[in-house]
């Protein structure tokens, strides 16, 4: 399986480079000539020896990762694995208990030729059975009750012929997820066929499944049981960053002000690693309860992806999980880049927002770059393929996203903000400020053109400097 196969991949690697470098130390060591024992010194050739073993220690390390990632899509996607990957790639993609049985059905069932059995162990409760004379049948269900309990760890196991468990996989005959309380048994004849490095894949990806389950039921709990909005509005602002992280050679700060208790506006910031940091800026169309929801949605969908760097694919993930709620004439845009601090650049993608910019200094003062949108609304029209922008970052250049509750506040005369020489020229007289003095400052310019009158949408901003 994946595991020996990588093993012995290494194996090889290690003697390969062993071999040439006996091979040409042999070669080597006749060359050295030695007139005189008292002038001898053996920096030289142990420099070349480092630098030759170094060499070769990389190439086979490079090989190495090469055929190991070869011989996981082979295995990962070969052979009776292959059902188990095509089930966690959909898992990845349910988000409530309807999208999981369906995908237990399609692909464990019809495809697999598994039996599943689901179970709430905090109650007891089958939440989900195959219908299958196996899992349908009240002792096994009894027996797994009294051998897995609630208390039992989380993880993965195999289960053998009497569905205790097994050490392992070659004697098993299904197996089973714990998570939370929740256990997933799956009963497979060919159990044994299935590579083991599949198994945290799932464990990992179901995990992730319950957390977004119960995120979007606890936000439609909320939404349908009760007249407190505060409530909710407690809730939808914990999916916000409580406090801006501190990041290498970037200032952050942010404001957001929803016109009612709830919003549709959202915002987070998520360090990747010491260099790279994701920032993300969108607004749910509609106001009110079906829009928090939507945002808490999103939210929970990028925080919880594995790979944060594949911006594309977190804009697909955001679009299945809007449309996969069902909810009419509900969509986001949004805008997601990152920053990288070390190659001082922003990879990005504008799904429609109007207003992100780069606001940058010049020999004649502050010029304001825009960030162009490339991609279309996100959740309820096709999406075409995106592309990634990239633009250039400065030492001290600062990036602004903000919601169009910003920029399209009106006067008196009914002229937005937006549209005119004070709003840009109060963004370019600012940027010489730390983010939360450039913030005030819009924010005071927000009120103060918007008069007595009341705001008519949300109000978010997000706003990082950099520096190298």
């Amino acid at each position: 399986m994946y595991k020996a196969r990588r093993r012995i991949a290494l194996t090889l690697i290690y003697v390969f480079i062993a071999v040439i470098f006996v091979i040409l130390a042999i070669l080597l060591v006749p060359q050295i000539k030695i007139n005189d024992f008292r002038t001898y010194t053996n920096v030289f050739p142990t420099s070349v020896t480092a630098v030759l073993f170094g060499f070769l220690l990389l190439t086979g390390f490079t090989t190495y990762e090469t055929i190991r990632l070869s011989l996981e899509r082979r295995a990962m996607e070969g052979g009776a694995t292959e059902l188990l990957t095509r089930f966690i790639n959909k898992l990845r993609f349910c988000y409530s208990l309807e999208d999981f049985y369906s995908a237990i059905a399609s692909i464990l069932e019809e495809e697999a030729d598994c039996s599943v059995l689901y179970v709430d162990r905090k109650t007891n409760y089958t939440l989900y059975s195959s219908p299958a004379r196996l899992t349908s049948n009240p002792a096994v269900i009894e027996k797994l009750a009294q051998y897995f309990p609630v208390s039992w760890n989380d993880g993965f196991y195999f289960l053998g012929n009497e569905y205790g468990v097994v050490s392992s996989s070659k004697n098993a005959r299904g197996f089973f997820l714990a998570v939370n309380g929740q256990h997933l048994y799956v009963f497979c004849r060919y159990a044994r066929r299935f590579d083991n490095e599949i198994y945290p894949k799932l464990y990992d990806e179901f995990g992730r499944f319950q957390n977004r389950a119960q995120t979007i039921s606890s936000l439609s709990e909320i939404s349908e049981l009760t007249t407190e909005w505060e409530v909710l509005a407690d809730t939808q602002r914990s999916f916000l960053p409580q406090v801006m992280p501190e990041i290498k050679n970037m200032k952050l700060a942010a404001y957001f002000r929803p016109l009612i208790n709830v919003s549709g506006d959202y915002y987070t910031v998520l360090p990747i690693d010491e260099h790279k940091t994701l920032l993300m800026l969108g607004d749910v169309s509609g106001k009110g309860l079906a829009a928090a929801l939507v945002m808490g949605l999103v939210m929970n969908t990028v925080k919880t992806m594995v790979n944060k760097k594949d911006l594309v694919a977190a804009i697909n993930a955001v679009d299945s999980a809007i449309k996969g709620m069902a909810l009419q004439d509900k969509y986001t845009v949004l805008f997601m880049g990152i920053v990288d601090t070390e190659k001082m650049t922003i990879r990005y993608i504008n799904a429609s927002m109007s207003d992100p910019i780069i606001v940058t200094k010049s020999p004649d003062g502050y010029r304001i770059k825009s960030l162009g949108s490339n991609c279309s609304i996100v959740g309820i029209i096709p999406l075409d393929d995106i592309e990634v922008a990239e633009q250039r970052l400065f030492s001290g250049d600062l990036i602004m996203m903000a919601s169009d509750g910003v920029s399209e506040v009106m006067n008196d005369k009914g002229v937005e903000l937006g549209d005119t020489d004070l709003f840009t020229d109060t963004i370019k007289k600012s940027a010489s400020k730390d983010p939360q003095a450039f913030i005030d400052d819009i924010i005071n310019l927000v009120m103060a053109y918007n008069g007595n009158k009341k705001l008519r949408d949300d109000v978010t901003m997000l706003v990082a400097k950099v520096k190298g």
